[in-house]
């Protein structure tokens, strides 16, 4: 199978599971705190990825695993905290569709610190779709005034971190597997993890029956949405461009939107436009012609 071929398979494969994501942290919070549900999510994704690809670790140079500390921390540790604090406030939906500022950022950062050619429509859709982001938000703050959409910043924090990580792969490590990058990532991240899953309160719990109702999707989370996720994405990142890698998040609110729905969440008819316009930013964004 080609390159041209295969990237666009694993393009739809990631929306799929990252789509699923959103949800699947909504289900943890139910019996988990952020910090405990973002710490086990890591663990688990990194039992399984240690588990199929130790023998992997051999492959890495010393000199790479400073900059595979960089990518763990950039591209999965602070993001699944960040995610999980901001999901105790605002919807799944809304949390997938701010992800899509990713594309946007990926492309400002990779200009301004990367030195990456552009074009001045590019330009024109990281204005654009940050308009519609924050069309996004403040709509949502007026019409669900119980929810403190001051969160959404850690949504945006999350998606620089995604950003800056993309361009820092595309640079330093393109020449490392997919997964040597991963167990590399996941074997700096386990001590990490383990201490803030500690010091989380976790071994505490009165309401035990509601742990263990959410640890299932939280393992599902953190193996498949986090785990083999990252594989298929840094295997996708090697075979295609830093833009076209990140645009993935096209298709994941569509995932995400539906999973809302069957979870009984909505849009107002202001935020789906606010989303629209979001979308048609990451696609200028993501044009090269």
């Amino acid at each position: 199978m080609g390159n041209n071929k295969l990237k666009f398979y694993i393009l739809i494969l990631l929306a799929i599971v990252w789509g699923s994501s959103f949800i699947l942290i909504k289900k943890g919070l139910l019996g988990l705190s952020p910090y405990e549900l973002g710490a086990l999510r890591v663990l688990f994704a990194g039992t399984f990825i240690l588990l199929i690809g130790f023998k992997s670790l051999s492959k890495i140079a010393l000199r790479q695993w400073r900059f595979l500390f960089v990518t763990a921390m950039l591209g999965t540790f602070v993001p699944v905290f960040l995610f999980a604090v901001a999901q105790t406030e605002i919807s799944s939906t809304i949390s997938a569709i701010l992800n899509s500022l990713t594309p946007l950022n990926t492309l400002w950062i990779g200009i301004l610190f990367f030195a990456i050619d552009f074009q001045r429509r590019q330009i024109f859709g990281v204005f654009i779709g940050f308009l519609g982001s924050l069309l996004l938000v403040l709509n949502g703050a007026f019409v669900n005034p119980d929810q403190n959409y001051y969160y959404a910043i850690l949504l945006v924090i999350a998606s620089f971190c995604y950003a800056t990580n993309v361009n820092f792969l595309n640079k330093y490590l393109s020449d490392l597997s997919p997964m040597s990058i991963t167990a590399g990532s996941f074997a700096i991240l386990y001590v990490p993890s383990l201490i803030v899953l500690y010091f989380s309160g976790f071994w505490q719990h009165e309401q035990q029956a509601e742990v263990i109702e959410a640890l299932p999707y939280v393992a599902l989370l953190g193996i498949v949405g986090t785990g083999i996720a990252n594989v298929l994405f840094f295997k996708l990142l090697q075979i295609s461009s830093p833009i076209f890698a990140s645009s993935v998040t096209y298709l994941i609110p569509v995932v995400a939107f539906l999973w809302g729905l069957i979870d009984n969440e909505s849009l107002t008819l202001i935020q789906l436009l606010g989303a629209i316009i979001v979308m048609f930013g990451v696609y200028l964004s993501a044009r090269k012609k």
